[in-house]
């Protein structure tokens, strides 16, 4: 489709896509949370289910075009890449709250169970990564089992929300999705959904023109795959998530921002069974690099860290970011430096 045309224009088409990604995102944002209060579901599960999923539409078509042109090592790590680019940008949003450390303003049930939740799915693909031979019709195992085990542990966060079971300790700087200012009555508003459909195509669309920029792009550099995926593609899909954890904590939204960036992590987890089915080679786990291998390593510690600083809720850190902030610019950045050797 883009094989004909110049170069600078391939790379002006993948910028463009990517900008209209970023935009979209913001509108996103706002809509998304006037919904949280409209439906009831709070802003840590708005994001979860519907904003986190959404925004990732870019990147699983992405991934799944990529895998159906049987490019196995661009679809797996765009999605990897994409989870570390995600977990990266928030400890980005946490530089822009200026009165506390955003894991500890942001505490809530829902967060800790949904970072909980999004190892529990990274260790479910690492399974995959050590016996990647296994199939049932050129299609692994694992990757029916983690549809399955997604929509069980949504189930699990949403009655999380509903009752949870021990509530974080409150702070002058502690900013919950209180649930005594919420409506005693919710309305369906129907503009609102309608918009939020639309802009969530938007963003679709613009992923698919993403991949199969990405693609042209290894073609004709000769870039490898893994660094083209878990870089350029992932940070570009990956955008409405920096724009709306940014967005949603400089309107005081923190469980919107968190709840996006986790909840959204989880959903891209998604990305390599749905790749799978679409790549007819085999089993796409068996056809990945050590690159592969390294992001998924990457995305584990990333979160992990995250994990214990959710527990820990340090106050204040250095140059207003807490001390996992600080451990996942290193970690990412050193992943980086790895993999562009």
């Amino acid at each position: 489709m883009l094989e004909t045309i110049p170069f600078f224009l391939l790379v002006f088409v993948f910028l463009l896509a990517t900008g209209l990604i970023g935009i979209f995102g913001v509108r996103i944002t706002h809509i998304a949370r006037r919904l949280a209060a409209d439906t009831g579901m709070g802003e840590a599960i708005m994001g979860a289910f519907f904003v986190g999923a959404t925004t990732s539409l870019s990147g699983i078509i992405a991934s799944v075009t990529a895998a159906s042109y049987g490019h196995a090592e661009l679809a797996v790590s765009n999605a990897l890449g994409g989870i570390a680019a995600q977990t990266l940008f928030l400890a980005v949003a946490d530089m822009f709250y200026r009165k506390a450390n955003l894991e500890h303003a942001a505490a809530s049930a829902e967060n800790l169970m949904m970072c909980a939740f999004l190892i529990t799915l990274l260790t479910i693909n690492l399974i995959a990564f050590a016996v990647p031979d296994l199939q049932v019709l050129s299609i692994h195992p694992v990757s029916l089992f983690l549809f399955i085990a997604y929509l069980s542990g949504m189930r699990l966060i949403a009655k999380t929300h509903k009752s949870p079971m021990w509530l974080p300790k409150r702070t002058s700087e502690t900013r919950p999705d209180d649930r005594k200012k919420r409506r005693k009555t919710y309305r369906f508003d129907y503009r609102r959904w309608l918009f939020f459909s639309i802009y969530s195509i938007i963003v679709g669309i613009s992923g698919w023109i993403v991949s199969i920029a990405s693609i042209e792009i290894v073609d004709r550099t000769g870039l490898s795959e893994g660094l083209v995926g878990g870089l350029f593609t992932a940070v570009s899909t990956s955008l409405p998530e920096l724009v709306i954890a940014v967005t949603a904590v400089r309107m005081k939204s923190l469980t919107l921002a968190v709840g996006d960036i986790i909840g959204g992590n989880s959903f891209d987890t998604l990305f390599i069974a749905a790749s799978d089915a679409a790549y007819r080679p085999g089993p796409i786990y068996a056809n990945v690099t050590s690159i592969e291998h390294f992001w998924l390593a990457i995305t584990l510690m990333m979160n992990c860290i995250i994990l214990m600083g959710l527990l820990h809720r340090q106050r204040h850190g250095v140059a207003n970011i807490g001390w996992e902030s600080m451990m996942i610019f290193i970690i990412y950045l050193g992943g980086l430096v790895y993999v562009a050797h």
